[in-house]
């Protein structure tokens, strides 16, 4: 590289910044071989470009984070940076370190190739961690031929995610007659066999389910009482995990799947509602669905062991993110907590 310059080496220590790609499974695209070089690309284009590649460069002034789903493979790590790539690099020798401070080469899982990209393959749990890659290549004078060894380090935190189980949480209201009827709690019960009728084939179930009555003055209409009914449709109903064993990795994308069906059955059961109301019975039932009164949201949940925290992982904040040394999630909740006396020196903990 005639008349190439020295640039200053990442400094020891200290978090300077951090740049976050998320990848789901783009490594299965690449059939974990190494792909072409491409097309230069300016550095606005940088995030685009490493999706679109399956490249996550380094930054010789950055830690870069990457966000790899479960049991899929991760993008090439590359081991410099974008600017770098576009210049001709003299005898090139790649160092990989993982996040157990040992060199990476010869490792089963992983796919190093000879111009120095990085690929984790099957990602899990315990592969979370630092990836530090350290370049040496040689810059020799135009005039002397004069020959100088140069070393830049390139570090990547690598974390692995599951997407969010969902949970629905819905809220509908029916019109009765007074709120002391006792048909209120029959019609309750039996609006719950119902649903679970409706989504039993996906073990699917409704849980959380709860009413109360009130009296509702409705403007030119007068008083009125009306049931006010809640409840969440969940997706692990007895016999789920037979139907995760099914499925070779990813459950919660199939658990996701099925219970977004439920969500959608059960919305079309109460647009029914109205229908039938208008077209169907001659006579008003005494309790009837009051219209446009569904609505539902969708609460997240994580694995054990994951957690999410829209600050540390602000690039994938709706990732259920592995938790950190020092914390855990023993239970299906969305936060990773700390361990009072932290003991627990691994990704993934489930307990301290």
């Amino acid at each position: 590289m005639a008349g190439g310059g020295e640039r200053p080496r990442s400094p020891p220590g200290g978090l300077l910044g951090m740049v976050a790609v998320v990848v789901a499974g783009l490594g299965a695209l690449s059939g974990g071989t190494e792909g072409g070089r491409g097309r230069a690309a300016a550095m606005e284009q940088h995030s685009v470009d490493l999706i679109e590649k399956n490249y996550v460069y380094g930054d010789i002034k950055h830690e870069v984070g990457v966000y790899v789903k479960v049991f899929t493979n991760s993008p090439f790590l590359v081991c410099m940076d974008l600017a770098r790539s576009q210049e001709e690099v003299i005898d090139p020798k790649y160092l990989w370190i993982g996040p157990d401070g040992k060199n990476l080469e010869g490792r089963t899982y992983v796919n190093l190739t000879e111009t120095g990209k990085l690929m984790v393959m099957g990602f899990k749990e315990f592969m979370s961690g630092a990836y530090t890659c350290t370049l040496s290549h040689k810059i020799i004078e135009t005039t002397t031929q004069e020959e100088r060894e140069m070393f830049e380090a390139y570090k990547f935190m690598v974390y692995a995610y599951r997407e969010a189980d969902h949970t629905y949480q819905v809220f509908v209201r029916f019109t009765t007659k007074e709120c002391e009827l006792a048909a209120n709690s029959q019609f309750f019960e039996e609006l719950k066999r119902i649903l679970n009728i409706i989504i039993s084939d996906l073990t699917c179930h409704i849980i959380e389910s709860s009413y109360k009555c009130h009296s509702v003055r409705i403007p030119k209409q007068g008083l009125s009482h009306e049931l006010f009914v809640s409840f969440q449709v969940n997706p692990f109903a007895p016999g789920w995990e037979e139907v995760c064993h099914q499925v070779p990795y990813d459950c919660e994308d199939a658990t996701n799947m099925r219970v977004q069906e439920a969500r959608d059955r059960i919305g079309e059961f109460f647009s029914k509602q109205t229908y039938a109301l208008k077209h169907e019975f001659q006579t008003v039932p005494t309790i009837h669905y009051v219209d446009n009164s569904f609505s539902v949201t969708h609460i997240d949940s994580c694995r054990p062991g994951f957690g999410k925290n829209d600050i540390t992982h602000k690039n994938c904040a709706s990732c259920c993110v592995v938790c950190d040394p020092g914390t855990y999630s023993p239970n299906n909740e969305v936060t990773c907590q700390i361990c009072t006396r932290p003991r627990v020196k691994k990704y993934g903990a489930r307990s301290c």
